[in-house]
């Protein structure tokens, strides 16, 4: 049964007072708050295992390997992905964007192509950007409809030999758009035989996921927002396009035999980790998928869904209030304005002093941002322990806030 009391129960942090009120945390599109047991599992880490990984014989550094080495395993069964191998631990979604817009330089030329959207955040925008300036690529970006939907048959005429990565968020960070990746994926692969890169940043904490049925060859996403750790993260790759790409780091770790003369990289995914890596971090976004799989994924997705179908319905009572995306499919969040009011920082400070987090400003989108031309929305994003309750709170707070900004 979805016990949402004894759900919230295991999240210390949702007992405090901010400004003398309860918490109402709505901010978890930016990070979540995190389980008892994954706090517990980093601290268990450092008072009884605490060794480095990989390079030891001591009975420290073996545990120590075994319970970062399950996390990967875990990690692997979470997205299902064919081999654990093709599990690489990073610091986070924009890590992973990076590393792999590093490592295919020497597979790029002049003149090529990149796909990416007009939803994506910055960090799906600018590793890309440095790409094509390194290469003499051309990005192209898909255009964005009013109603913050992709015109994505734009691919069936741009998709060429000349396309060699197409790279989309699955759901906006921004508006919460759920982008039609499987269509999208269908449309590269019958055209091209470009590489496929998915920001699963927004879509991890939110649904199932299985890399095999989407058939991408690249899927990201970061540990902070699905109730693990910040500073960890996950790039899926499939092991035969990994091969194909250069180390993005150089140090211990990821080689095979190192001369002054020549050196040769260890295997998959090593060869992707250099240095002593997040070794707290990277076991606790194994106990963080036990917590979201003691709970159960399609539970998430039902709440959050329900979640966000009732904070719609309250926040359009308000007059004047708009809602960014509002008839498209979307997850996990709810980004507004208030007319007449100029600043989204305004209304997101007198929440604050209500006891209410919630994010505003462009939110690392400014493209969208000017598109609606607007400088910035409150965004109000959820996670499986908030309530119906919090949303009346919000629904209140924004209506106050209206009133003393008029």
């Amino acid at each position: 049964m979805f016990d949402i009391q004894e759900i919230r129960s295991q999240f210390p942090i949702l007992q405090e007072k901010v400004n003398g009120k309860d918490l109402v945390y709505l901010d978890n599109a930016a990070t979540s708050q995190k389980p008892k047991m994954v706090l517990d599992a980093i601290n268990n880490y450092y008072e009884h295992y605490n060794a480095n990984v990989h390079r030891g014989i001591h009975t420290l550094s073996q545990v120590a390997t075994e319970m970062m080495e399950d996390a990967r395993k875990k990690v692997q069964r979470f997205i299902n992905a064919k081999h654990d191998y093709e599990v690489l631990f990073t610091k986070g979604t924009t890590e992973g964007i990076n590393l792999v817009a590093y490592a295919m330089t020497d597979l790029i030329k002049k003149d090529d192509e990149i796909i990416i959207s007009y939803l994506e955040h910055h960090s799906n925008i600018v590793p890309w950007q440095m790409l094509c300036q390194r290469t003499g690529a051309k990005l192209r970006v898909i255009p964005m409809n009013e109603d913050g939907t992709l015109q994505i048959d734009v691919l069936d005429e741009w998709l060429s030999e000349k396309t060699k990565l197409v790279s989309v968020n699955q759901v906006s960070n921004a508006l919460g758009i759920v982008n039609p990746i499987d269509e999208i994926i269908r449309k590269v692969r019958a055209k091209s035989n470009a590489f496929i890169f998915i920001d699963g940043a927004q879509a991890a904490p939110h649904f199932e996921i299985d890399v095999q049925t989407m058939d991408c060859d690249f899927f990201a996403f970061s540990g902070h927002k699905m109730y693990g750790p910040t500073g960890t993260g996950i790039l899926y790759g499939k092991a035969s396009v990994l091969e194909q790409l250069n180390p993005f780091h150089g140090g211990g770790e990821m080689i095979d035999h190192c001369t002054f003369e020549k050196t040769t990289y260890a295997g998959l995914p090593f060869r992707f980790e250099a240095g002593t890596p997040n070794i707290a971090g990277n076991i606790a976004i194994g106990t963080a998928v036990d917590f979201m799989e003691k709970v159960g994924r399609s539970n998430i997705a039902a709440h959050e869904h329900a979640l966000l179908e009732y904070a719609q319905r309250k926040l359009l009572e308000i007059e004047g209030l708009k809602v960014y995306g509002e008839k498209a499919n979307r997850a996990g969040v709810v980004s507004f304005n208030l007319s007449g009011i100029g600043i989204a920082s305004d209304v997101g400070m007198i929440l604050d002093k209500l006891g209410i987090a919630v994010r505003t400003g462009h939110h690392c989108t400014q493209p969208i941002m000017e598109y609606f031309g607007v400088a910035g929305t409150v965004r109000a994003s959820f996670a499986v322990y908030n309530t119906f309750e919090e949303i009346d709170i919000l629904t209140e707070g924004v209506k106050k806030a209206q009133k003393m900004l008029a």
